[in-house]
């Protein structure tokens, strides 16, 4: 009996996945506990425009990543720090503050864990930091850190 599994079930399958099981199997264990449909035309219609509907939210957030990474893409944000009688920062520049500074700039707000940096700036200078905008689109961009 072909089924379309609603939820992931351990030595089946996948969850929206079409698979061939027993009838028995079907009617005694995944019907009951709502784990899987009966794979009829209407339900595979359905599967097929919830996969193309899935598609096309998908290549329109990689869209999306896209033209923000054109604006953050080379740009160059301040970021003014105090200092100490030594001339040290105090603290350090957090991606916290890389955020900040940067969703000003561009007018978007930005999650501060998608910035990565390779080590904590802490010392005054002009630094590239990288923000990973989706899985496959990422932009450099400078962070210059001064008094």
């Amino acid at each position: 009996m072909k089924v379309i599994l609603l939820a992931d079930v351990k030595g089946t399958g996948k969850r929206d996945q079409i698979v061939e099981v027993s009838d028995g199997y079907a009617r005694n264990f995944l019907f009951p506990k709502k784990l899987a449909v009966l794979a009829d035309s209407k339900a595979e219609n359905e599967l097929r425009g919830k996969k193309e509907a899935n598609a096309f939210r998908i290549a329109e957030e990689k869209k999306a990543a896209e033209e923000l990474g054109k604006k953050i893409a080379e740009r160059e944000i301040v970021i003014k720090m105090g200092h100490g009688a030594d001339g040290r920062l105090y603290g350090s520049v957090t991606a916290k503050d890389i955020a900040t500074e940067l969703s000003r700039a561009v007018g978007v707000t930005l999650d501060k864990r998608k910035i990565l940096l390779k080590d904590a700036i802490k010392a005054y200078g002009k630094y590239s930091v990288e923000i990973k905008l989706h899985p496959e689109v990422s932009a450099k961009f400078f962070v210059t850190v001064c008094e």
